[in-house]
């Protein structure tokens, strides 16, 4: 099995007819992600890879029955981009595009409180289920099929480990990055949940970093809610105090929490084993299975 996306995903590009937007989707369709359908406000009626475009994300889904989109629109118009897809019938919704202000997040996150659908991002590199669907920008040729369950803030690390994971030959059952913000849509714990009720994901790996209180949290929610072993990777462990490193969440203020050591101490008070590199990451796992 697999969480969020599979066989059945049926995908609107939000934003196809700009050059990010046109190269993904197309990327997306090599894979062999359903992609369905485009909507651009006032360019509907165009095709783009033999996909039609619709100018709103409702009448595409109606129309294409899609279930999930995947939004590549430039900063300025992602909010709108975003509220648009809650407000259509759609499970899911992965936004990729960095930028979007803290406080139009917010407004989005109690959005998401009215909402049964997922939203992924923003800032983020998307979701895969190897071997049948991606949404975003991951390099699909890194992963595999397999029994491990994957969750990442970042995208540059989620590509080495998951590298380092498949020459092992440990393939996943789905990969989540789920974006460095300070104000996401999903985070390590819903993601966590649903790889602990998936019957085929036997072990999971969870990657973080500095800044924040996420991991810790995660932390807290593996110890006393999960059966489903976990092995961890913290990035981050010589950035200064004060200085935010990458990802706008990606910042210690001091408090005595957000830093790599509080996190990797609150995963291993909860079980985690801690990976000092992506190739130990891989080590640990390889126990498990």
């Amino acid at each position: 099995m697999s969480i969020l996306v599979d066989n059945d995903t049926r995908v609107v590009v939000q934003g196809i007819t700009g050059g990010e937007g046109k190269f993904h989707a197309g990327q997306m369709i090599e894979y062999g992600t359903n992609v369905v359908a485009g909507a651009v406000p006032g360019r509907g009626g165009q095709e783009i890879h033999d996909v039609p475009v619709y100018d709103t994300v409702d009448q595409a889904a109606r129309a294409e029955d899609a279930n999930a989109s995947v939004i590549f629109v430039p900063p300025a118009f992602a909010t709108d981009a975003i509220f648009e897809a809650l407000d259509s019938p759609l499970d899911l919704v992965v936004a990729i595009t960095e930028g979007v202000p803290q406080r139009d997040m917010a407004k989005i996150y109690r959005k998401l409180e009215e909402t049964d659908t997922h939203l992924i991002g923003p800032n983020c590199p998307g979701l895969i289920t190897p071997g049948a669907a991606k949404l975003g920008i991951l390099p699909g040729n890194i992963f595999s099929e397999g029994n491990v369950g994957f969750v990442s803030r970042s995208g540059t690390l989620t590509y080495q480990v998951v590298d380092n994971l498949t020459q092992r030959g440990i393939g996943q059952t789905s990969a989540v990055g789920i974006g460095g913000d300070p104000i996401i849509g999903t985070d390590f714990i819903d993601v966590l949940e649903l790889y602990e009720d998936d019957p085929d994901t036997d072990a999971i790996v969870m990657c973080g970093e500095i800044g924040g209180e996420d991991e810790e949290e995660a932390a807290a929610y593996i110890g006393d809610h999960m059966e489903t072993p976990v092995v961890g990777f913290i990035a981050g462990r010589t950035a200064p105090p004060g200085k935010r490193m990458g990802h706008a969440g990606a910042i210690v203020s001091g408090s005595g929490t957000g830093t790599a050591e509080s996190k990797i101490d609150a995963l291993n008070d909860a079980g985690v084993s801690v990976g000092d590199t992506p190739n130990e990451v891989a080590d640990y796992v390889e126990d498990l299975l």
